[in-house]
């Protein structure tokens, strides 16, 4: 990537946009949160603190390249005034496998990877966080979407940034983008406008799925179960029942803190073991430090916070727990932990069953269970969305 802008490509009707590499830590707060608002598909993956968090525990396995896109005659200046800042594509680039991605990586996340036809040793850019995102896009109002992205195109079109070893980029990997984002239409008909000049290969494709439930608004528990299949729906019941006749089943918000931190990793890795986030290597430290700085990071939120440490106990056994998002009207459910030995009382069911109400409580009319295609998933009524990726290749990488 260039460390000066290419030449600007205007969008007729709006300014002259370039686009300026800076490091994330450099991105004024208050321009990345206006822009996150203003962005119709952005999700709590594209947020400041998942960002900031994931650069904190992973920075060492990428090259941070944020672009800040700001009108021509501010280029030599960019971050100087935020309220100028009209769009942020948060990049990172590295190649696609690292030597040390085979001793960091963690099983689940090596699953998640799995699937690439890029070869190893090529450079490549990514959307910023998108290894640990389930869903990424470009921070920009819709009208300026545009020039965001051709000024993007020319950044990609310039010479290589010496800084870092001056090879040309390989492939872009643009992954992660939600169905109907429009930033991603935006994004792959200007690098197709653009590939005849520069002899690029852009392709578009359906990365993977996220199974989302529709949950009645203002409607209550059994209205959802009627949408279910009916033996979906009977086994719901039978195995809630069998809980609730063990002792109270109940959901409540851990406070967002270390301890609560520790107590979602003891369940998870009672469920996982080896095959889960946090094994005792160097891949599961930093799994570690990107759910403690999450927390963290959120907490100093305060009401505004997005993520939620869930408990489901019966009686006073804690059989259950969840780590998600929650924007008031979609449920992300990020990952979670369930205790081994309460097999009994089927904790998979019976807590997810307490987290969808209490989302639905909460006022919740989507419960997105995120990427991949488990069969549990579609037992509560999911049904895919897809997730699309852009590919732009050089001809003679």
């Amino acid at each position: 990537m260039p460390t000066l802008p290419a030449t600007p490509v205007a969008d007729p009707g709006s300014p002259a946009l370039v686009a300026i590499p800076v490091r994330f830590a450099a991105v004024p707060r208050a321009a990345w949160d206006r822009l996150f608002l203003a962005s119709p598909a952005a999700t709590p993956f594209s947020a400041w603190t998942f960002h900031r968090a994931w650069w904190d525990a992973y920075g060492e396995t990428a090259h941070d390249e944020v672009l800040v896109c700001v009108p021509a005659d501010r280029a030599t200046a960019p971050l100087a005034d935020p309220d100028a800042i009209a769009g942020i594509v948060p990049l990172m680039h590295r190649h696609v496998a690292e030597p040390q991605d085979a001793a960091t990586a963690t099983a689940l996340r090596r699953r998640h990877a799995a699937g690439s036809d890029l070869r190893p040793e090529a450079k490549a850019i990514f959307m910023g966080a998108s290894y640990h995102a389930d869903y990424a896009t470009i921070l920009a109002a819709p009208a300026d979407l545009p020039a965001v992205a051709a000024a993007l195109v020319a950044v990609l079109a310039g010479p290589p940034d010496p800084d870092h070893g001056g090879a040309a980029w390989d492939v872009v990997d643009l992954r992660r983008w939600k169905t109907g984002d429009p930033a991603a239409d935006v994004v792959e008909a200007a690098f197709r406008a653009a590939a005849p000049i520069h002899g690029w290969e852009v392709r578009r494709e359906q990365e993977d799925v996220c199974p989302v439930a529709t949950l009645p608004a203002g409607g209550g528990w059994d209205d959802y179960l009627a949408t279910l299949g009916k033996h979906a729906r009977h086994e719901i019941r039978r195995k809630i029942r069998r809980a609730e006749a063990a002792g109270p089943v109940g959901f409540t918000l851990a406070p967002l803190d270390a301890a609560s931190v520790e107590r979602f990793i003891d369940l998870h890795q009672a469920r996982w073991g080896a095959d889960g986030l946090f094994p005792e290597t160097e891949g599961g430290a930093r799994s570690r430090r990107f759910l403690h700085r999450l927390t963290e990071l959120e907490a100093a939120e305060g009401e505004a916070a997005r993520f939620q440490l869930g408990l489901v106990h019966v009686g006073e056994q804690l059989i259950f727990a969840s780590a998600g998002f929650s924007d008031g009207e979609t449920c992300y459910f990020y990952n979670a932990g369930m205790d081994p030995a309460a097999r009994d009382l089927s904790p998979g069911v019976t807590g997810a069953a307490a987290y969808l109400r209490d989302r639905m409580a909460a006022g919740c009319t989507r419960f997105d269970f995120l990427r991949g295609d488990e069969p549990y998933k579609y037992e509560w009524g999911a049904v895919d969305e897809p997730v699309d990726r852009i590919l732009i290749l050089r001809a003679d990488a």
